[in-house]
Formats: structure tokens, C-alpha cells, sequence
């Protein structure tokens, strides 16, 4: 028995042996019988000039037989702005390319596109990959749409356009330092003409102002920003849409990568940094997303004016913080912060600060969080023995929520002054931190400090994952809010009127869909 469990084992070795060493393989020429696993690919939207993403199409031979594609190319041969990938082998044109029976191969396609007539903003690209000879031809399309853009970058040369920008320290206190060019006097108005592209971080110069229009779209390539220097300002003119998915009127600020998969990946680009000293800065419907800090803003101990003033607007899904502020003076409106990686409102170092009708919600899907979704503190976060007054912090028909169980944190160094209030607002926080201590922060009946709170309640959001935090017809958050507070604000940010009963945040209530 044992003998012929040995000769069969050879004879097995043997077949095995002569078949991976065999090199004569007889091939049938393919008759036009391929499947694909597409009959068309559609690329997504790209800027003119930037490569896509790879994308794949899977070709099958359902045949018993090993055959030969005679072909495999490009309909617009050499010219084509598509590039393909036959398993492994990169080209736009291949020859016998052998498939086995039963088997398949990888098609990798990718495009850069250019735009050459300068009169037309997107065009649609089409192509075909071909398989076979003529007579036995098959195809699969390619569409692409290629938007043109205004490329803002460094030039090449210009050692007096750039200058390398230190944004702040990080945890363990090195510096984070960029590039950055200044925008000439020809760049200094966005237009919604066509989207703005910029490599690096684009300087707003000392003395100069940078103007976006209603409707402007600016894309960040990666660890791209915008840098506002000392006595220069930005004033966004961003205006309320009539239409919700087109936002026509909207100011949209986000990473350069237009394919679905980067529609809500954090981190994309690097921020949006109003220095020390710029002042009188005004942002109107503005969405900042996926950047790594969404909007930063410091002001200058030895000023007194207004740092910012923002209105209507959006920052949500980025990687840090999404508005970071520094001893800065500070009123926002309409304001939601959505989703960061940390605290979506840091304030430091003192300053004025008031808010009202904002929605602070950080419902952070992409990782673990520690920080709270609101912290405030008189102090540096990196060196806590230096401190600053906090001269005022004042939210008003405001929500501070999250998916965290404590969503505000207040840090005080007793020594400098710590100035608070929040009137009307609906804070998420663990009950045991309600104490009665004179000295705690979250002395809730402290009237000076807060006045008709509500916890933990039922806000009925939209869909708090994705950012939405419109509330709906069950909410307890429904004409909660200070009537006084709201004639200052006397619209939400999609133009329906809070008066005379106002809801807490930045929406009235609305049916959901």
C-alpha cells in the first residue's frame, strides 16, 4: 500500500514538475469574447493639470481556452490624456497580452487632463480603451469631467516672494514651519470665475487685503494654507444660497482632491492662520473642511480692535482643531463647528469672545477623542505657566455637544482674570460636575456664570455624523432660546426667521425629510 501511495506521488510530482516548466502554451486569438467588469469608467471630477485617482477595470476570459488579445489601446492613441496599466506593465498600447481560461487581468487607468482653450472652465473627456482586432473589436469608454483652475504656487527663483512661516509648536514644542509666497496685488481679489488651486501657503502681505467673492471656490493641495500677516486682513463676502446643494452663494474653502473618497478625509490640507495683528478680518458663508486646522486666529496683546468677525459660516471634519483661538477678540454668529480630531472650539490665552446662536457639536466618527468639544482656558496649552486675561467668553443660545460625555472644559490658572457666561444654552456635561462649590467652574447656579442651562436633552440633529446639525420637530432645544439674544441674530443661517420664538444654535427646527 505504501508503494503505491509513492509511485502515485511521483507521478503527481512529475505532472506538476513538467507543467511549470512547460513554455510552448497554446494560445487561441481572442474572437471578441472578453466581459468586463465595466462598460464604462467614469473618472471623477478632476482639476485641469492634477493627476486622478487609479482606477480599475477588470477584464475576463470566461473562455475554456487560453487565448491571445491581438491589442489593447488607447482610441485616442498617443494623444490620449489617459494612461493604462496591463498587469503590471505600464503604456497606452499592448500587444499579445496573454489571458488564461477561467482568468482575468487588471486594467489601471489614470488621466491628467490639460485645458488649453483658455475661453471654457471644465470640459468632458472622453476616450475608450479597445481590446482585439477590428473584426473582433470590443470597448469600454472613459469619461472624465476636468475642471480649469487659477494655480497659486511658489515661484521658482523668487527668493523675495517667499519667506518660511513658523505656525506654532506642537506637543513636544517643535516648531511647525511652512512655506509661503505673497500674493501680488494682481491675486489679491477671488473671484467664482473659476476655483483657485494653491501649493504652499499663499501670504496675505502686510497692508494688503485679500477680497473672495460669494460663490468663490479655493482648493488646498496637501499641507497647503492661507497666511494673513500682521496689519493685512481677509474679507469674505460669501452670500446665502438659494439653492442647498449647489451653494452657489457659499464660499468654500477644502483640499484640491475632487474624487468621492476624499469628500469627508481629514487632514487634507494644512489651515487657514490669521496672525497676531491683523485685525478687522470678516468671514460671511463661509465651509472650511478637511484641513488640519480648520480656522486659526491670534490676536495682538498691544490691540484692542476686533480680530474677526464671522457670520453664517461652517468649519467642520478637520484632523486638529477646527477654530483655534489665541488672546483674540472674537463675535461669531451662526457659527457651526462640526467634527475635529481634538476640540472643534479651542480658545487660549485669553481674549473677548462672544457667540451666539452657534452650534458646537463635535460628533467625531474617524479615531478617538479625548478633548473636549468646547475648552477654554487663560493660559497656553503648551506652557501653562503663562497667562492672560480672559476678558470676556460669552455664548448665548448656543450648543456645546459631541459624542463625548463631558463637552466643555474650563481651565482657569487663579491667577489672571477667567470671565464667563453662557445665557440660554444647552451643554453636554456629567451630571456629578454640576456642584455647588463656589470656586468650581461649573457652578451652575451662579447666575453670573450661567443662566437657564439645559443638560443633556434631546437634540433630534439631522444626521450629527455627517455634520448636520439642523434640529428637528422633536427637539427640546425648541424655542429654548433668549428673545433679547436672538434680535441681534434675527435669522438662521438658511434665512429662516428665529423670531418670536427662537431655538438654540444656529437652525430652527425643520421637518426632516
Amino acid at each position: 500500500m505504501l508503494t503505491r501511495i509513492i509511485i502515485a506521488l511521483l507521478v503527481l510530482f512529475g505532472i506538476l514538475w513538467s507543467t511549470s516548466c512547460r513554455k510552448d502554451f497554446e494560445y487561441t486569438q481572442s474572437q471578441g469574447n472578453l466581459t468586463f467588469s465595466k462598460d464604462t469608467v467614469y473618472l471623477d471630477t478632476v482639476f485641469a493639470s492634477i493627476g486622478s485617482s487609479t482606477y480599475t477595470l477588470k477584464v475576463y476570459n470566461n473562455s475554456k481556452d487560453d487565448i491571445l488579445i491581438p491589442s489593447i489601446s488607447l482610441k485616442n492613441g498617443t494623444e490620449s490624456f489617459y494612461n493604462l496599466n496591463v498587469d503590471g506593465v505600464a503604456g497606452k498600447a499592448f500587444n499579445n497580452v496573454p489571458l488564461y481560461a477561467q482568468d482575468s487581468l487588471f486594467v489601471l487607468i489614470e488621466t491628467t487632463i490639460e485645458i488649453t482653450d483658455t475661453t471654457i472652465s471644465e470640459l468632458i473627456y472622453t476616450d475608450a480603451i479597445q481590446f482585439n482586432s477590428k473584426s473582433h473589436q470590443q470597448s469600454v469608454e472613459l469619461v472624465t469631467l476636468a475642471k480649469d483652475a487659477i494655480f497659486l504656487f511658489p515661484k521658482k527663483n523668487d527668493e523675495f516672494n517667499t519667506e518660511t512661516i513658523t505656525l506654532y509648536n506642537d506637543e513636544l514644542g517643535k516648531p511647525i514651519q511652512v512655506n509661503g509666497f505673497n500674493l501680488t496685488n494682481e491675486e489679491l481679489n477671488f473671484t467664482n470665475n473659476k476655483a483657485y488651486v494653491i501649493y504652499g501657503y499663499a501670504i496675505v502681505p502686510e497692508g494688503k487685503e485679500l477680497i473672495i467673492d460669494a460663490g468663490a471656490r479655493v482648493h488646498f493641495h496637501k499641507d497647503a494654507g492661507l497666511y494673513v500677516q500682521n496689519n493685512a486682513k481677509i474679507t469674505i463676502n460669501g452670500e446665502l444660497s438659494t439653492n442647498e446643494e449647489l451653494l452657489e452663494g457659499e464660499v468654500i474653502f477644502e483640499g484640491d482632491r475632487l474624487e468621492p473618497e476624499y469628500e469627508d478625509l481629514p487632514g487634507q490640507w494644512g489651515t487657514v492662520w490669521i496672525s497676531a495683528g491683523s485685525t478687522q478680518n470678516y468671514i460671511n458663508h463661509l465651509t472650511v473642511k478637511n484641513g488640519q486646522i480648520g480656522l486659526h486666529a491670534e490676536g495682538a496683546t498691544t490691540n484692542t480692535e476686533n480680530t474677526l468677525l464671522i457670520e453664517n459660516s461652517k468649519i467642520f471634519n478637520n484632523s486638529r482643531n477646527n477654530l483655534w483661538l489665541k488672546n483674540a477678540e472674537v463675535q461669531a454668529s451662526n457659527l457651526i463647528l462640526g467634527g475635529a480630531g481634538k476640540a472643534s472650539l479651542l480658545i487660549e490665552n485669553g481674549g473677548n469672545y462672544s457667540f451666539i446662536h452657534s452650534t458646537i457639536a463635535n460628533y467625531w466618527t474617524k479615531g478617538f477623542r479625548i478633548n473636549a468639544s468646547l475648552e477654554i482656558s487663560n493660559a497656553s496649552f503648551t506652557d501653562p505657566e503663562i497667562g492672560y486675561d480672559l476678558e470676556s467668553a460669552n455664548f448665548k443660545n448656543s450648543i456645546i455637544d459631541g459624542n463625548n460625555l463631558n463637552e466643555m472644559r474650563l481651565t482657569a490658572n487663579g491667577t489672571n482674570a477667567f470671565n464667563f457666561n453662557f445665557q440660554n444654552c444647552f451643554i453636554k456635561l456629567l451630571e456629578n460636575q454640576n456642584t455647588n462649590n463656589a470656586v468650581n467652574l461649573y457652578y451652575f447656579t451662579n447666575t453670573e456664570w450661567y443662566a437657564d442651562i439645559l443638560f443633556n436633552v434631546e437634540a433630534d440633529y439631522f444626521l450629527p455624523s455627517k455634520n448636520d446639525f439642523r434640529i428637528g420637530l422633536v427637539s427640546k432645544l425648541i424655542n429654548m432660546g433668549d428673545i433679547d439674544a436672538a434680535t441681534t441674530t434675527p435669522i438662521d443661517i438658511l434665512g429662516t426667521p428665529r423670531l418670536p420664538a427662537p431655538d438654540l444654535g444656529a437652525f430652527q427646527a425643520k421637518q426632516k425629510n
